[in-house]
């Protein structure tokens, strides 16, 4: 877990050896190659996008993000995607897209109601007729948080034969549906650890059903992991496939 919305040139170019590909990112490559036109919301570095070019997507591919950093490396690595610089405030499509997806965890930035309505909004209206919204938050239920804590640490190659390590601490007691938290980034030969600060918001599937349904959409099926496992009170994650209302 690294916070998506880092600006920093440096931290950017690391993103991807933080956030190396995953269980997730075949999950979501699957339903990009089988739709034509595809909007990723918060799409960082571009590395969904830009495999689905690589795999011969021959469709419209659109990557928004409100980062300019992340947006510099997404541009480098698939320049016949399109790269948009901003969110739903700042850019609307109407009708244009069979497939809207938010990966990474982007979802649970969207930390108050009104941001969490102009977003789905924004979605709701860019969904052409029959198109799909996937997305996925951790499940409250699992208590990701808990185990946030300095002791544990990750460690990942950086591409160089180095090695950077990563470490997160929530902040306790947490209350409510916001977990704020330290994330610490460092490597040997660094100056001083990069240091970020971020807020996730943890909602349930009834919550979810609400906002959605709230923007006109219509929860089409929930799975609890990347495997397409069902969703329990302790399942990992809420990975929901949302359509327009009828």
């Amino acid at each position: 877990m690294v916070h998506r919305s880092f600006s920093d040139v440096a931290l950017a170019g690391l993103y991807d050896v933080l956030n190396p590909w995953g269980p997730s990112d075949d999950f979501y490559l699957g339903l990009v190659q089988s739709a034509q036109s595809v909007l990723d919301v918060g799409c960082g570095t571009g590395a969904l996008l830009a495999r689905a070019r690589e795999r011969g997507h021959e469709g419209r591919l659109c990557g928004l993000d409100p980062a300019a950093a992340m947006l510099v490396r997404a541009r480098d690595r698939a320049p016949g995607v399109e790269w948009v610089l901003g969110d739903f405030r700042s850019h609307r499509w109407q009708g244009a897209f069979d497939l809207v997806v938010m990966t990474g965890h982007a979802f649970q930035e969207l930390l108050g109601d009104d941001e969490l309505h102009s977003c789905l909004r924004g979605v709701r209206e860019a969904l052409a007729e029959g198109g799909r919204f996937v997305f996925e938050t951790r499940n409250p239920g699992a208590r990701a948080w808990e185990s946030w804590t300095p002791e544990r640490v990750r460690e990942v190659p950086d591409g160089d034969g180095g090695v950077v390590s990563i470490r997160h601490e929530a902040e306790t007691p947490v209350r409510g549906d916001r977990v704020s938290y330290v994330s610490t980034v460092e490597a040997p030969g660094w100056e001083r650890p990069a240091v970020t600060q971020g807020t996730l918001r943890f909602l349930g599937p009834d919550r979810l059903s609400g906002f959605l349904a709230g923007a006109g959409l219509d929860v089409v099926e929930q799975y609890g992991d990347w495997g397409r496992g069902p969703l329990t009170p302790a399942s990992p994650e809420i990975i929901t496939v949302a359509a327009a209302a009828g």
